[in-house]
């Protein structure tokens, strides 16, 4: 088992570092000239992303000192969204690398079919040996002589058609046949040196910078819509057993905030008021709540004792929850004034609300238990199931649950990982239904790994219930 596991370690390590190797070839050696410190830096980026990138992940495990996780975090976690959007947009890169070359080439050929045209000056008129260079600012004579030119030569008829030498003789100069040029022939520009840089490296510093472009934008209006805090989302699901005085009961649903690292005290306290805005009548906060322990993020999650609700704040586990020490997590938020419920249900006034432990917890011990949570209860009012993950639904339609309130996806966090996400649950995001048992699915407020979110934007949701007996 531990062979197959370093031989898949391998396998994902080696084609990670073949995609770093062409992104960095077509992104940094393919846009430079040839060494130098433009190629340096590129390199070194190409370097330490990936390092950093691996190293903040081990140290958020690992339980580092938590300074050091937020040293590493923030670059490492970064580049792994950077790398991501820099691959997808090389591929399409790819595709229009040809039309891009194309277009450099008729550019190239259209410059050397067309060149601009050669100016030169006049040429000075001859001046025959042992002549005086003229002043030109006297004025001259057209028919100015030269000093070998006699009185008497003037008088003295010249053939017709026949030129006088510059010495002012009549008789004809020796013609070799062909006349002499007027200058040097124009140049014309080679298609070799028509552009500068080379067409190659023209090309591929347009379809790089438009990569690079590409890439940074994805990753910096992703970044955006996570640290300005999550939206309000409204649904309303209609339960056959719920009565007409709890028709408008208001859950908002809140999962995956992720407070760590990355995600702190500033973050909770958008999530805190963003809740309170909505004037719910119970909160439910549906996993992952956290990503390190009570003594590093205890802090960060002190804002969450202001949640307000008419019926209170409810708490379960979810998967990270389990990563990070579940126990004293549950201690925590029970010291901040939520009820965590642990594979139990309490009795409201028009309804039961059951929670369950997330299947993480299995390793420990302290996995779900529907039963426990769901059994002896009277069927025949409405119960609201708070689970984790999705992949609980199975379980809460065979105990006769009317909605189950869940998180974990993300939505995808990041397209195109949304379809990764969408593979492994029954439900990516939204409502479904599942026999008589509805299933609702929170994006969730925060984000893992890279503080980026993109296709899937965070949310808050206030699930309104509906009676089906009004």
């Amino acid at each position: 088992m531990i062979i197959v596991f370093v031989l898949v370690a391998l396998l994902v390590l080696g084609a990670f570092a073949a995609l770093h190797r062409y992104a960095w070839g077509r992104l940094v050696r393919d846009t430079t000239r040839g060494p130098g410190l433009a190629r340096r830096v590129g390199t070194g980026v190409f370097i330490a992303g990936p390092v950093l990138m691996v190293a903040g992940f081990v140290s958020e495990r690992a339980g580092a000192p938590f300074w050091l996780q937020q040293t590493l975090t923030w670059p490492g976690f970064m580049w792994l969204a950077l790398s991501l959007y820099l691959l997808l947009a090389l591929l399409v890169g790819e595709l229009v690398r040809p039309l891009v070359r194309r277009l450099a080439e008729r550019r190239t050929t259209t410059s050397a079919e067309h060149p601009e045209p050669v100016v030169r000056e006049p040429e000075p008129e001859p001046v025959p040996a042992g002549a005086k260079p003229t002043d030109m600012s006297k004025p001259t004579d057209m028919t100015r002589l030269s000093d070998t030119t006699k009185p008497s030569d003037m008088c003295k008829p010249t053939a017709p058609g026949k030129p006088m030498d510059p010495a002012g003789s009549a008789e004809p100069a020796e013609s070799t046949g062909a006349a002499e040029p007027a200058g040097p022939p124009p140049t014309v520009p080679s298609t070799a040196s028509a552009t500068d840089p080379s067409r190659r490296l023209f090309v591929s510093r347009v379809v790089g910078g438009a990569v690079a472009a590409a890439a940074v934008g994805t990753v910096g209006y992703g970044t955006y819509g996570v640290v300005r805090g999550p939206k309000v989302k409204r649904v309303t699901v209609p339960l056959a057993k719920l009565p007409r005085a709890a028709h408008g009961f208001r859950i908002a649903v809140v999962s995956d905030i992720h407070l760590g690292p990355l995600l702190g005290r500033g973050f909770a306290q958008k999530v805190v008021d963003t809740i309170n805005s909505t004037q719910p009548d119970l909160i439910a906060v549906v996993g992952d709540l956290v990503d390190g322990s009570v003594a590093d993020l205890g802090p960060a999650a002190a804002p969450l004792a202001g949640l307000k609700a008419r019926h209170g704040s409810y708490f379960v586990t979810g998967n990270h929850e389990y990563f990070s020490g579940a126990e004293q997590w549950v201690e925590e938020v029970r010291r901040l004034g939520m009820i965590p419920l642990e594979n139990a249900r309490r009795e409201l006034p028009y309804l039961d609300l059951a929670g369950v432990n997330d299947v993480a917890g299995e390793d420990e011990g302290q996995g779900p238990d529907f039963a426990k949570a769901l059994g002896d209860r009277d069927t025949s009012r409405a119960v609201v199931l708070l689970a984790h993950q999705p992949v609980q639904i199975h379980d809460a339609v065979d105990h006769g649950v009317d909605l189950q309130l869940s998180g974990h996806t993300h939505g995808g966090q990041m397209w195109p990982m949304t379809y990764v996400a969408q593979a492994a649950n029954p439900t990516l995001a939204g409502l479904e239904r599942y026999g008589d048992t509805q299933l609702y699915v929170s994006r969730g407020a925060g984000a893992w790994g890279p503080p980026v979110r993109v296709g899937a934007p965070s949310d808050i949701t206030v699930v309104e219930l509906a009676s089906k007996r009004t």
